[in-house]
């Protein structure tokens, strides 16, 4: 796990810390699809919330997400005295993030701004109170680099929508303490998230390197007209992702080789993996394949809105996760 010894947070003690277990506020910075899903996990966990964005509009956006977020999370199982109610969106960052006992940064993927935000949250927030970021693919290392105290500061990656899929997975950076990135995957856990504790920084971290694998892939076969938008998601849902659901692609190919496993699956299948089936490297996304997806996303919503889509979506992953034994816990606050 990464970490130093002579950090400059390794001075600093956990006094001001509660134990994950007794956080009840929790600041929530950048309110968009991502941080706004925070909100709505965090509210339906029972904590209160204060969330500050800086966009004019951010409040009247968050609280439609956190609307429109509810009926799914009431059939998920809300805790003990959760409320859209317990939600302050505050005027300024340092009032968002002064009494706060957990601190989500979920600014835009961009390293100057995320540097200069995180920066901004290490002066003002209560010291020793740890500090997660949702970037999607930035080491911390990267990120910390200005902070005074870097070593509280930890990445909490989330999956769309924070509210319903459970994963996040936690890492450190260089200057990280160890002690950090355990009270956050503790913290998570307590939360109802599913967490993996990342031994090392990896760029796009783990999940996010797979999707990308995959919709590299796509791309290149939308731009040779060798597969449509909604031919490509129609070969997940009715196919693949059916297993994914409930068993990993590793196991799912372990399967594969029958009673020999994956020991029999290598020798039987390895010698595919030099037959040309995928282009790892990126395509170029000029205008025709810009255009192409676009399109093919519109046909294969067949006149579903964004809002209808976002229903249909939240449904699905609430019967998966009710077909599969695998709700979240509710927590208890």
């Amino acid at each position: 796990m990464p970490h130093t010894s002579d950090s400059p947070d390794t001075t600093q003690t956990s006094v001001s810390r509660p134990a994950p277990q007794d956080v009840r506020t929790v600041a929530c910075v950048g309110a968009g699809v991502i941080g706004g899903g925070w909100v709505a996990h965090f509210l339906a966990r029972g904590y209160a919330v204060r969330a500050w964005d800086p966009a004019p509009d951010a409040e009247a956006r968050l609280r439609r997400l956190v609307d429109a977020a509810w009926p799914a999370l009431q059939q998920l199982g809300l805790a003990p005295g959760a409320s859209p109610a317990r939600l302050t969106v505050t005027d300024t960052l340092e009032e968002a993030v002064s009494d706060a006992q957990f601190v989500q940064e979920s600014a835009p993927e961009k390293l100057e701004l995320k540097r200069e935000l995180l920066t901004k949250l290490d002066a003002a927030t209560p010291a020793g109170i740890v500090i997660a970021s949702s970037t999607s693919g930035y080491p911390m290392t990267d990120m910390q680099t200005e902070a005074v105290t870097p070593g509280r500061l930890v990445v909490g990656h989330p999956f769309n929508p924070p509210y319903l899929v459970p994963l996040v997975e936690v890492v450190g950076g260089e200057h990280t303490d160890a002690a950090a990135v355990e009270w956050a995957s503790r913290f998570y856990e307590v939360a109802g998230k599913s967490v993996i504790t990342m031994e090392r920084e990896v760029p796009g971290f783990i999940a996010n390197r797979l999707q990308e694998a995959l919709w590299r892939e796509a791309l290149h076969m939308v731009a040779n007209g060798e597969a449509t938008v909604r031919e490509i998601d129609r070969s997940i849902t009715e196919g693949p992702g059916l297993r994914w659901a409930f068993m990993g692609p590793m196991l799912t190919f372990a399967l594969a080789g029958g009673e020999g496993g994956m020991a029999h699956m290598l020798d039987h299948f390895g010698p595919s993996l030099k037959s040309p089936w995928t282009r790892l490297e990126a395509p170029e996304l000029d205008r025709a394949l810009y255009d192409a997806v676009v399109a093919g996303c519109e046909d294969a919503s067949a006149g579903r809105t964004i809002a209808d889509l976002v229903a249909e979506r939240d449904q699905g992953v609430i019967d998966v996760l009710r077909a599969t034994g695998r709700l979240p816990g509710t927590g208890a606050r």
